[in-house]
């Protein structure tokens, strides 16, 4: 095992207001899977707070006018590239795009994933198909956070100081019903020991921190039906997703970890859930 040369972080020098503790004016953050749902709310939580913004996107092609749209509402500048966050060179290579159209990097909300079912009836035949069950027939969660914490660490590093949030989730804490999905919730368990595990090794130049959202109000749980929605509600004390437009219960804490007001949070998992995570 190699051992751990530790390189100390400097304090910060901050404002005494806990409001300009959450400009983002002049910073620049790339979302990855900001094309929609909750990638683009907090892309514009961000740019709300003054935070120029790259969203990154591998499918959707109305991501240029989305990022108009962050410009002419919120005054900033904001972009579209198209990366397959899968890809190690497309994602090095759009990474040092957009540090050359903005002159900078701040923060990566890692943030593009998708569920998928996922059954494995018997363990015998797990072993065998375990990477290719994670990268296609359930989620592939780890190599696209993977080939984003690679090149955020060569960024960062060589600026002397960077944020990188990943979008965990619940299912990195329970097991879901009534879906089937343990390649999914495997794959969020390890993106936040992951995010803990860097916290400490990359502590003298990032910040690494994990959101555990629960059941949220998106075009993807839409198409969730009522029956596996009211299983859902029953565990849950609230008995509700997070159902106001725009994920505005959520998207502040993408906003907290983003900006100078947790200069000293790293290592965190934060769950927004409604209390789903304590029954």
């Amino acid at each position: 095992m190699g051992s751990l040369t530790q390189e100390w972080a400097s304090t910060p020098k901050l404002s005494d207001s806990v409001m300009k503790m959450f400009d983002m004016a002049g910073k620049v953050a790339i979302v990855t899977g900001g094309s929609g749902g909750i990638g683009y709310e907090a892309a514009r939580a961000l740019a709300e707070a003054g935070s120029n913004i790259a969203l990154w996107y591998s499918q959707a092609n109305n991501t240029d006018k989305l990022a108009a749209t962050i410009e002419r509402d919120l005054g900033v500048k904001a972009m579209a590239y198209k990366c397959a966050v899968e890809n190690f060179e497309e994602v090095r290579d759009q990474a040092a795009a957009v540090v050359r159209d903005f002159g900078r990097l701040d923060v990566i909300i890692a943030n593009a994933g998708i569920s998928r079912p996922s059954k494995i009836p018997y363990i015998s035949k797990v072993a065998p198909a375990w990477p290719l069950t994670f990268s296609q027939g359930g989620i592939d969660d780890p190599v696209e956070n993977w080939e984003q914490v690679i090149v955020a660490g060569e960024i960062f590093r060589k600026q002397g100081s960077g944020n990188l949030i990943f979008n965990a989730s619940i299912s990195g804490h329970i097991a879901n019903v009534p879906q089937r999905q343990a390649c999914y919730n495997a794959s969020k368990a390890g993106v936040i020991h992951l995010a803990k595990l860097l916290a400490v090794e990359w502590a003298g130049f990032t910040r690494l921190n994990t959101i555990s959202p629960g059941y949220i109000k998106t075009p993807i749980s839409d198409g969730c039906s009522k029956e596996m929605k009211d299983e859902w509600f029953s565990l849950n004390p609230m008995r509700r997703e997070a159902e106001l437009p725009d994920a505005r219960e959520l998207k502040g804490i993408y906003l907290y970890l983003a900006s100078d007001a947790s200069t000293f949070t790293t290592g965190v998992d934060i769950i927004v859930d409604g209390g789903h995570c304590c029954r």
